[in-house]
């Protein structure tokens, strides 16, 4: 029943966070009092299907990922918060300078509270039958194509021009706010309010082609990674630099990604080139390193060495396994320790010998028909491809093909983010052929659900907006484009 309460938590009080911990504190009092009077399981079942439609219906849908983001122990305040109450308030620090704000034990127990949510039922058990049927009257009569319809190009960004825009994605819950990350050493933050549409703010600052960003839970910094060896914390209001953390080794930084259930955490892929001045031959060594942010320190026990340059990672929703993929063609899990941070290698699939893995998306519910953890790769293949998780250790096994154009570019694709109330799921991916695909993972035939054109070269990157009426398209030319979908 908390979990429920949790998802939609973040919407209450929006100002007064201190609110939303009272509430669920006192959801939680009245939980232990009432199990004392005993109730019928029936009648609890009715009732927590009426609160989660009545909450969606006041609220929203909501994706997957912000429902556990909502139960996070962090969420009641902003990363960027954290970060300056370390740096005004050294007695926050632990023996060894990490901050001790989350004790060792809250890890632990929010750690049960995700496996519980997570192994609520086996991967492919069927959401009860009048569940379903609830979920499609309220979907109403449109097939899955008629909702990925789109009505055209709903503004062009074009500051990157002439340097690839390797990522893009939509702040955290976010209609209107974007970021994307350029070649030429800059990011942008884009704001979808306005009429038209505007670039809020450059990030300058890095030295090399900048490879990869992410949003905070809060949505108030991005962390960066660049070719010049170095990760930036930003300051999303202004496009303040916050802090600079330097690879010891100018060492270039390929991706990162945030730990989601803690953003004091961000696990960086490192590649690095020595040349023996004997031998005169390469030897390369590639990591993937656990950074914490607000100290700029790297975690003990958290970093792994690899046998190719780490292009990709994805975390699960609970944040409990990580997956890197590299440029020799092979996917690692890692079980990530929530109380320290450590990283433990745990399995090792090659998709294709030496077809880089550009792009891992993690998704634990395919629909709200059947829970199905999955991920989604692009992998150098001409083919997108869609893997199930079968166990807790991240070991995974082939579903599904799709077939796209990809040869050698860095595309990336997507889980469209709202769990569908209609039958089938839908994915969407970018492609060489300057094309966005659409396609819908459980239809055995005729999987294409919607194309668009409009790219003047590959199409990197694709993300949606928290609701699905916006999606957006970067390719390797610099271009932007914001579609809108139709209304019905």
């Amino acid at each position: 029943m908390l979990v429920i309460w949790r998802r939609y938590n973040a919407y209450r009080t929006p100002t007064f966070p201190q609110f939303r911990t009272q509430y669920i504190r006192r959801r939680s009092q009245l939980l232990r009092e009432n199990a004392k009077c005993g109730f019928e399981p029936g009648l609890r079942r009715q009732y927590l299907r009426l609160r989660g439609q009545l909450l969606a219906l006041r609220y929203g849908p909501l994706s997957e990922q912000s429902s556990f983001r909502a139960s996070s122990v962090r969420s009641s305040r902003t990363t960027l918060d954290r970060m300056e109450d370390f740096e005004e308030d050294p007695r926050g620090q632990g023996a060894r300078g990490h901050r001790r704000s989350v004790s060792r034990g809250s890890y632990q127990l929010q750690a049960q509270m995700n496996r519980a949510v997570y192994d609520e039922r086996p991967p492919g058990a069927l959401v009860p039958t009048s569940v379903a049927e609830a979920s499609r009257a309220m979907a109403g009569d449109t097939t899955l194509s008629e909702n990925y319809a789109f009505a055209g190009m709903h503004h062009i960004f074009d500051q990157h021009v002439d340097s690839a825009v390797p990522r893009l994605q939509f702040a955290n819950d976010d209609k209107h706010l974007l970021a994307c990350c350029s070649l030429d050493g800059t990011l942008s933050i884009m704001t979808l309010s306005t009429t038209p549409p505007s670039v809020k703010v450059v990030l300058k600052g890095h030295a090399g082609p900048v490879t990869d960003f992410a949003w905070s839970l809060s949505n108030d910094i991005i962390v960066s990674t660049s070719k010049d060896g170095t990760l930036r914390i930003w300051n999303t209001e202004d496009g303040r630099c916050i802090r600079e953390v330097r690879d010891p080794e100018a060492s270039e930084l390929l991706c990162c990604t945030f730990q989601p259930m803690n953003n004091n955490l961000t696990v960086v892929s490192r590649y690095m080139e020595y040349l023996c001045s004997v031998l005169q031959v390469g030897n390369t060594k590639h990591l993937l390193q656990v950074v914490n942010i607000s100290t700029g320190k790297k975690v003990k026990g958290g970093s792994s060495k690899l046998t190719g340059r780490v292009l990709s990672m994805s975390f699960d929703a609970p944040g409990r396994i990580l997956w890197a993929g590299d440029d020799r063609g092979s996917i690692f899990s890692f079980l990530f320790d929530m109380a320290t941070g450590k990283l433990t290698k745990a399995k090792r699939l090659v998709v294709s010998e030496g077809s880089p893995i550009c792009s891992i998306s993690a998704r634990s519910w395919i629909s709200r028909e059947a829970r199905d953890p999955s991920l989604l790769i692009n992998a150098c293949v001409n083919k997108l491809l869609l893997y199930r998780v079968v166990d807790n250790e991240g070991t995974l096994q082939l579903k599904r093909s799709f077939p796209i154009k990809h040869a050698s570019q860095p595309l990336h694709s997507i889980f469209c983010p709202l769990m569908s109330f209609r039958q089938g799921a839908c994915v969407v991916t970018g492609s060489e052929d300057a094309c966005v695909y659409f396609f819908d993972v459980e239809r055995n035939t005729k999987a294409i659900v919607n194309k668009l054109q409009g790219h003047g070269g590959p199409v990197l990157d694709v993300s949606f907006n928290c609701d699905e009426s916006l999606l957006a398209s970067a390719d390797s030319t610099g271009m932007v484009i914001i579609w809108r979908r139709e209304q019905k």
